[in-house]
């Protein structure tokens, strides 16, 4: 998790080691930066080890004052939302952003579209 107090745009990798293009995506997790420092231990913990047993997961920056999530990852087809699915599975409160077709359904919602009703 990046933890440099340079702006994001500054640290942020646009290409992987092959020289090839990176995906981002970015995750508002409302009320971080409301929780106790136990709290937030707790996700910045949840968080690290969900990414990082991940090889795609190139760069991760948790932003509590802002409630962001930024991660950038080596671009492969469903891996977004593989990740999102993921990370909402044990943060249920966070929500991607900008991303209609899957990041801010609820889970029940989820379960509809998937079966097309």
């Amino acid at each position: 998790m990046g933890s440099n107090h340079e702006p994001l745009y500054k640290r942020l990798p646009t290409h992987d080691e092959n020289g090839k293009f990176l995906s981002d995506f970015m995750m508002l997790i409302p009320g971080l930066k409301r929780r106790s420092g136990q709290h937030l231990k707790a996700r910045l913990e949840t968080i690290h080890a969900l990414l990082g047993g991940h090889d795609d997961v190139v760069f991760a920056d948790l932003n509590a004052p802002l409630n962001l999530l930024w991660v950038s990852v080596k671009t492969r087809h469903g891996l977004i939302n593989e990740l999102v699915a993921e990370i909402r599975l044990h943060i249920p409160e966070a929500r991607l952003v900008g991303h209609p077709a899957f990041g801010n359904l609820r889970e029940d919602a989820d379960q509809k579209a998937i079966k097309g009703e």
